[in-house]
Order: structure tokens, then sequence, then C-alpha cells
């Protein structure tokens, strides 16, 4: 048991470590690591959606889908499994993703921000927090999506590797088309999305924390949810370390910058920072874990969580096609006053509609 502390533990902070140095190399800042607006921009790069600013084919979602699957190989922990209400998880997928992109980010990344003196993450945490505690309630009352059953085949799991493999090759080919042309693939010229690291170095840094969140089986929703549960704070070093690691580097390199107002990519609308970051809560605990635990799994075999992972891509396109996304602050200039940024109404109809989705799928998938 105290091994496995002291792994969550070291994990976080390697992970809160290469975030900071992802940022360094080229990545949005308060960004090395983002699951969501990851898998946001991938969306944007096949085309899925057209926001121009956020359309790149992150390596780092391609190496932590691929290093979950090589450190599951190599601890024979790899097992294609699936048919827990697969079909409603890319919809719970969808949901997260309203949720994610109405706070700018994932839990991971509402850390990151944290460390880098973001006092909105602290609004999104409180949050999350919160909407784990809703998922615990349901839990607590019998909530089961139902059994997975494991697959005579190992293809099904190997199918999101695959498809992270395809998504390379693109990538390595520089397989790139104008708009006229019909894409894939697209790339900001402009904005988050034209921000990255080379590749070999996003590459190389999602393979190491998909084989270090494989092996520790961190997840940020499972540590609040296992604290609430059984008061187990085993995953919740996880959370700390992340924190650490990333602190100790953004005050090293002069990244820490504490306030509400000019935080990069991120709003100061607090009750949609709170709604936010409380759906993405609710859904991963519903769901057996956040995000970054869902593309985890989905490289080990999991097809369940490749339905999550697929349903927040697909997510991410509707949401940018329909004006869902929030917009992040923005500085006064001649032309326009300063913004605090936020959701849209259209926006924040959705976000009360995937949270009221939500407590009904609570509340329906309930064992006697």
């Amino acid at each position: 048991m105290e091994r496995d502390k002291w792994l969550v533990l070291g994990t976080g902070v390697l992970i809160g470590l290469i975030a900071v140095v992802l940022v360094k190399l080229g990545n949005p800042p308060n960004m090395g690591f983002c699951v969501a607006c990851f898998q946001r921009d991938i969306a944007g790069a096949l085309g899925l959606h057209q926001t121009a600013v956020v359309q790149y084919m992150r390596p780092e979602i391609i190496g932590m889908v691929l290093g979950a699957l090589l450190a599951a190989l190599f601890a024979g922990e790899y097992k294609s499994r699936g048919g827990s209400a697969t079909l409603l998880r890319f919809f719970m997928g969808v949901f997260m993703m309203v949720g994610a992109l109405v706070f700018l980010g994932c839990p991971l990344r509402d850390i990151l921000r944290m460390a880098g003196g973001d006092y909105n993450a602290l609004v999104g945490l409180l949050g999350f927090i919160v909407g784990v505690g809703s998922g615990v309630f349901f839990l607590k009352q019998g909530f089961d999506l139902g059994r997975a059953k494991i697959s005579a085949s190992p293809l099904g799991g190997l199918l999101m590797p695959i498809l992270m493999l395809f998504f390379l090759y693109l990538l390595l080919k520089g397989t790139v088309f104008n708009a006229a042309a019909g894409g894939p693939l697209f790339f900001s010229q402009k904005g988050p999305g034209s921000m990255h690291a080379a590749l070999l170095y996003s590459l190389g840094a999602g393979l190491i924390v998909g084989v270090l969140a494989q092996r520790s089986r961190l997840c940020l929703s499972g540590g609040i949810r296992d604290f609430l549960l059984i008061k187990d704070h085993t995953l919740l070093l996880g959370f700390i370390g992340v924190f650490i690691g990333a602190l100790a580097l953004n005050i090293g390199w002069g990244y820490f910058k504490t306030g509400f107002a000019g935080q990069p990519i991120a709003h100061s609308n607090h009750i949609w920072n709170f709604l936010g970051l409380y759906l993405v809560g609710l859904t991963a605990t519903l769901l057996g874990g956040c995000p970054l635990r869902q593309l985890i799994l989905s490289g080990q075999g999991d097809m369940d969580a490749g339905a999550v992972v697929i349903g927040m891509i697909v997510g991410a396109g509707f949401i940018h096609n329909f004006g869902l996304a929030s917009s992040a602050m923005a500085a006064a200039t001649a032309t326009s006053p300063a913004s605090i940024g936020g959701p849209n109404l259209f926006g924040q109809i959705a976000c009360v509609a995937a949270i009221i989705a939500m407590l009904i799928i609570g509340y329906t998938y309930r064992e006697e």
C-alpha cells in the first residue's frame, strides 16, 4: 500500500514537471497537458469543427494511448472488453466535453492552472469536488451501467490504439490540406492550436505519461470518489503531485502569476467555471474515471472507455460548430471593452441541459 502511494505521488510530480516543460517547449501556457482541450484540437484537425485557432493533431493524446497499451501488454493487463452501456457512454463523453469546454479545461488542466496561479481554477476545483460528490451519492444509491464482458478476440480493444497510429501516420506524413480542399488535416496558424512543442517531444511526453498513468491507475475524479466512499486518499496524492511538480517549475521559470484576471486561455465567469467542472466531476464519477483515466483505459483494451473518448472528440466538434464553448477573457482594447469571457447563452443552456441529463441517468440506472 505504501508503495502504491509513492507511485501515485511520484507519477503526479512527473506529470506536473513534464507539463510545464512542454509549455517551455511551445505548448500553450498553463496547458502542458489537457485531455479535453487536446481532443478538441484533434477534432479540429480532422475537420469536425472549423474554429481555426484550435486545430492540431496533438501527439500527446496519441502517445498516452500507445503508452498505456505498451504498459498494459508488458504487465499482462491488456484485456479487450466492453458492452457496458456503450452507446450511453458515448453520449456521456459528449456531456463531459460540454462541461470541460464551458470551463476551458479538464481536471488535469485545472490543477495545472492552479499551479500557474489561476484563481479561476480554484472555483472550478470546488465545482469538480461537488460534482464528484453528487456522483458518489448515486453510487451509494446503487448506480450501475452494467458489467463489461471480456471479448474472445483482442481486436476490439486494439481499435483505439490502431486509430491513434493512423493519426500519427497522418501527422508524420504531413497530410495537410487547406479548407478549400476539404481537409484533413487542418492546422491552426494562430491561437492555441498553433502553439505546440516539437512532435518528438510531445509524442515522447505522451508515451511517458501513458505508461505512468496506466501503472499508477491515476484518476483525478477517482481520488475524490475513493476518499468520500472509503476514506482512501491514495489517488488524491496524484492531485498533490501534479500541483507540486508544476508549481515548482512555474515558479522557477517565471510562469507563476496569481489572480483572476489576465490568466491564459481562461475566463472569470465563476458560475460557469463551477458548473462546467461540476458536470465533468459528476459524469466522470458515473463513468468510473476522469477524461485522463478514460483515455488510458481505451489504450489497454476497454472499448467502453474508447466510446467515451470518441464521444468527447465528436462532441468537441458539435460544441464548436454550435458555438457552445466558452470564450477566454480578453483585455480592453481601443475598439472593445474588457471581457471576463465564459459561455454564451447557448453554451449555458447546453451545460445546464447536460447536467440535468446526467442527473436523470444517475437516478434511472440504479439497481433495485
